[in-house]
């Protein structure tokens, strides 16, 4: 599956869980209107980091979020980017409970000015799998995760 095709079932994903929302039993039990019962997202949480409209959430709200999480501005430059600025985005979106995007940019930014290069996408990616990936030289630190194959259950 190529990247453009994985970020789509990804927002078809968040849809779905966002249509697994009923009134809840006891509404003082909840801070949002609706419960929901998801297989693929912590709702709650992105509910809460990207403010959205419980009663009118559609598929193209859900493309927007996936886009966020990938750390794109918006669905469109999603689909406009690279093929190694996608490949490095669905590592992140994959692995977003091991490195966060600021401490990414810090450690690409010191092994840049270390070697006095410019590490495009590609290269990137490389440094990706190898580092966070097969060495886990993140591993020491929690990241929250909006996918619930990340958390314990």
């Amino acid at each position: 599956m190529n990247s453009i095709d994985y970020f789509k079932l990804q927002a078809k994903n968040l849809h779905k869980d966002f249509k697994t929302k009923t009134l809840p039993v006891d509404k003082a039990a909840t801070a949002f209107l609706f419960e929901y019962f998801p297989r693929y997202f912590d709702i709650e949480m992105v509910i809460s980091d990207f403010d959205i409209d419980e009663e009118n959430f559609t598929l193209m709200n859900a493309q927007h979020i996936i886009a966020k999480i990938a750390n794109f501005d918006k669905w469109a430059s999603l689909l406009k980017a690279p093929e190694a600025e996608l490949e490095l985005a669905q590592l992140f979106y994959d692995h977003q409970n091991r490195i966060d995007l600021i401490g990414w940019q810090f450690y690409i930014a010191d092994l840049q000015s270390m070697n006095e290069i410019e590490l495009d996408a590609e290269i990137q990616v490389k440094i990706f799998k190898q580092m966070v990936i097969e060495e886990g030289i993140f591993d020491y630190q929690e990241i929250e995760s909006y996918l619930l194959k990340h958390k314990e259950i």
